[in-house]
């Protein structure tokens, strides 16, 4: 928007939106998935009723000294800080394999298919205070295991 202001006016409308449609929600898929495709329909709603002037970054653009081609610089490809993430990736998923296989369930069931507590309990037939103490020291465990990569 390089506006701060507009900005914030489209964070707010996302809300706003998000909350009265929060019946369409289905919770077989991730809220924050969601949640990012309103704001992104709303970006675009925004764009068309400004009329702002954009370009086509595929096709060239018709000049009266002929045509122009875009070339777009990728300002977000850092290759040290891609691979320092992948290798943090790497070992976070090596210390989830790791660990004990009760605690690797409600961790993976947790965080990587976010799912609710309620939702794990039903899944593993155990109960819910069962799966906040395994989540606990599931995240425990990992926290040791990643403190002694450093």
């Amino acid at each position: 928007m390089r506006n701060t202001e507009e900005a914030q006016d489209l964070v707010q409308e996302t809300f706003i939106k998000a909350f009265g449609s929060l019946k369409s929600y289905n919770a077989n898929f991730r809220f924050t998935t969601w949640l990012y495709k309103i704001a992104a329909n709303s970006s675009i709603d925004f764009i068309r009723k400004k009329k702002l002037q954009t370009y086509s970054i595929d096709q060239p653009i018709q000049t009266k000294d002929g045509q122009v081609s875009i070339e777009v610089p990728d300002l977000s490809f850092h290759p040290e800080r891609n691979l320092s993430a992948k290798e943090k990736q790497l070992s976070i998923s090596e210390a989830i394999d790791s660990l004990p296989e009760k605690y690797r369930q409600v961790i993976i069931m947790r965080h990587q298919e976010d799912k609710a507590y309620e939702q794990i309990a039903a899944l593993l037939h155990v109960p819910v205070g069962t799966v906040k103490a395994r989540i606990f020291r599931a995240r425990e465990l990992l926290k040791k295991k990643l403190k002694s990569l450093r």
